[in-house]
């Protein structure tokens, strides 16, 4: 099973950006599609994107659609998220997950190895 460390969190004022990382371990990180999730007080969990083992498709939910962007480099066994514009709405504990290797990435259920969490706060 893969291990997930996510870095990058912080404070940021509304309209900056940050970019988290997501540091993954074994040598068969390119097989599997990876997404991140975040979870705000009070809420449950929700998806904000994926992409697949092959990095070639890249899925977002419509609130962070426009502003955040998910890539990967397989060489080096990380995935990032990118987010721009960012609104006090988007203030949340952000996790990067794996889902079973050569899976399909828009599958959100099947997403089951998780990292720690990264705080991001964005204060208006």
């Amino acid at each position: 099973q893969v291990q997930l460390v996510e870095s990058g969190g912080g404070l940021v004022q509304a309209g900056g950006s940050l970019r988290l990382s997501c540091a993954a371990s074994g040598r068969t990180f390119s097989t599997y599609p990876m997404g991140w999730f975040r979870q705000a007080p009070g809420k449950e969990r929700e998806f904000v994107a994926t992409i697949s083992w092959r990095a070639g498709g890249t899925y977002y939910a419509d609130s962070v659609k426009g502003r955040f962007t998910i890539s990967r480099d397989n060489a080096k066994n990380t995935v990032y998220l990118q987010m721009n514009s960012l609104k006090p709405e988007d203030t949340a504990v952000y996790y990067c997950a794996a889902a079973p290797p050569y899976s399909n990435s828009r599958s959100i259920p099947s997403y089951g190895s998780w990292g720690q969490g990264t705080q991001v706060t964005v204060s208006s």
